[in-house]
């Protein structure tokens, strides 16, 4: 097959289209060195804004491409990332979105760091980078995939171009590019793909899903329940913990935008699904020995994007290429604006260098920006699975952060020495489970251990073990210093009695939230 050259320039049109918002965005930034500015617009992101923003960041190229692929793999008994993760949306602004924004925290890490101090948050901070790099590398792949089929183009080279597109307008707009561009790339994904489904649905060679409703239906098989719990645990618990999510959380203008986005994203992104999830059921209806693919799907990864090419005409087939292409950026820039973010803030300005200026912590996210990128696209090069790296990208974020997560906004009496154990006890207990996308072997056995296959709900298992370490190890260490069985000396982190915390970074966000109160409401209490 040649490449597709008409099909190659409506693309890089639209890649055109998307820098050029991106770079327009970026002058409401040219000039300015502050933290809040970049990363969080100012916190002066409107509701409307908010809510594109909110969806677009997690309808990216996995979850679209992941959804057709884990449908047409195993049908929708399976495909549980769609609504773990919009539930997810609602959990957190329900229970979080009102603390966290209230408190004026720039990142996620803020409260960690604040309550665990700085090394702590450090380690936890590497647990986030392994999600969001995993998240960041399926959307990527997912592009490349459909950029091979439509257009004939080497795969590795779309994932490149576009990563360094999207990261091109984030390295100097922030989240104000990354918003703008949000909501051009969300209009292109929910016309784009809905474009396709009637022409995709009346092909001859499509028989009706009424028929074929057994087969994308999936099958359950009562040996796998424990792993389906499993599963969608770690997707609707692992969903939670975040930065694009609180990014966009804590740039809000209110604390009541904050959690009308979280609320309105949760119902966008079901929306959004309805597309793959048809996509998927037509893909498993299909006679695709009969179209002009002449032969079975036997790499699952291209599920969508075979729909778009042999079930749609030219013109359809491309449109819905630059969706994908749009689903892809408008998740991957959040990704890599928010991995950044922490990084520049909680570990260089936090860690490595604490007397860093405003405009030197900007310089080092922009750094860190390609540094990212880069890992995230050798990643996406080098892994195979889009729908597994989709499930990764939360394991390590369910199993350890979830409940340092729920403990820095709800348990007062945790420490770092909770926290530490729990940290090390839950990184055990989920790689001892192994994983077979990271070609990991497992050393611990769980009960069901079938012939290398785990089918005991390990992960959940290891994030409630980790959890009830954090809170009978901090209390153990919380009464042995009160109750000086040990001298006040031992207290090495400085978190129960002998306490020295990070002054300067506490009262800094402080002053932070008080502004932003002061905002709201001219009559606050600003007594810090």
């Amino acid at each position: 097959m040649a490449v597709n050259w008409g099909g190659l320039i409506c693309v890089a049109g639209f890649y055109v289209t998307i820098l050029a918002v991106g770079v327009y965005a970026s002058t409401k930034t040219k000039g300015i060195t502050s933290i809040n500015e970049v990363m969080l617009a100012g916190r002066n992101i409107g509701l409307l804004l908010g809510v594109f923003t909110m969806i677009a960041t997690w309808v990216g190229g996995g979850y679209i491409n992941g959804t057709a692929q884990s449908v047409y793999d195993t049908g929708l008994w399976w495909t549980l990332a769609p609504f773990a993760y919009s539930c997810s949306l609602i959990i957190n602004g329900l229970f979080f979105a009102k603390t966290m924004r209230e408190q004026g925290y720039v990142t996620l890490l803020d409260p960690f760091q604040i309550k665990f101090g700085r090394g702590m948050g450090g380690l936890l901070f590497l647990v986030a980078l392994c999600g969001e790099i995993f998240y960041c590398s399926a959307i990527l792949t997912a592009l490349g995939y459909t950029f091979s089929v439509i257009l004939d183009i080497e795969s590795n080279i779309a994932i490149i171009v576009s990563a360094c597109i999207a990261m091109s307008y984030t390295l100097f707009g922030g989240l104000y590019s990354v918003a703008y561009t949000d909501v051009v790339q969300l209009v292109c994904l929910f016309f784009g793909l809905w474009l396709a489904i009637p022409f995709a649905f009346t092909n001859e060679h499509v028989t009706s899903i009424v028929e074929t409703s057994s087969t994308w239906r999936g099958t359950w098989d009562n040996r796998y329940a424990g792993v389906w719990c499993d599963y969608i645990l770690q997707l609707l618990l692992g969903g939670l913990p975040w930065q694009e999510y609180f990014q966009r959380v804590l740039s809000a203008k209110s604390v009541r935008n904050a959690q009308i986005m979280s609320y309105a994203g949760a119902i966008g992104c079901l929306i959004m699904t309805i597309p793959s999830f048809i996509i998927g059921t037509i893909a498993t209806s299909t006679n695709w020995t009969a179209t002009e693919y002449k032969q079975e799907i036997t790499d699952s990864n291209i599920v969508l994007p075979l729909v778009l090419q042999y079930l749609t005409p030219k013109f359809v087939s491309i449109i819905g290429l630059g969706a994908v292409c749009a689903a892809v950026m408008s998740s991957a820039d959040s990704t890599i604006l928010s991995i950044s973010s922490m990084f520049s803030r909680n570990i260089y300005k936090h860690l490595i260098k604490q007397n860093a200026s405003e405009k030197e912590v900007i310089w080092v996210m922009r750094i860190s920006i390609i540094v990212f990128g880069a890992i995230s696209i050798t990643l996406a090069i080098t892994v195979d699975s889009i729908y597994g790296l989709f499930y990764l990208c939360t394991d390590f974020v369910y199993v350890i952060l979830f409940p340092q997560l729920v403990s820095v906004v709800y348990i007062d009496f945790t420490n770092t020495y909770g926290s530490l154990s729990a940290y090390i006890i839950g990184l055990i207990l989920r790689l001892g489970g192994g994983e077979q996308l990271l070609k990991l072997e497992p050393f611990i056995e769980y009960p069901f251990f079938d012939n290398g296959e785990q089918l005991f709900p390990f992960r959940t298992f290891a994030m409630l073990i980790s959890f009830m370490i954090l809170i009978l190890v901090s209390r153990l260490f919380q009464y042995i210093f009160t109750k000086e069985i040990l001298d006040k000396k031992w207290d090495v982190f400085k978190c129960v009695v002998n306490i020295q915390r990070e002054v300067e970074d506490t009262l800094k966000i402080k002053y932070v939230h008080v502004a932003d109160r002061l905002d709201e409401n001219p009559s606050v209490d600003t007594t810090l």
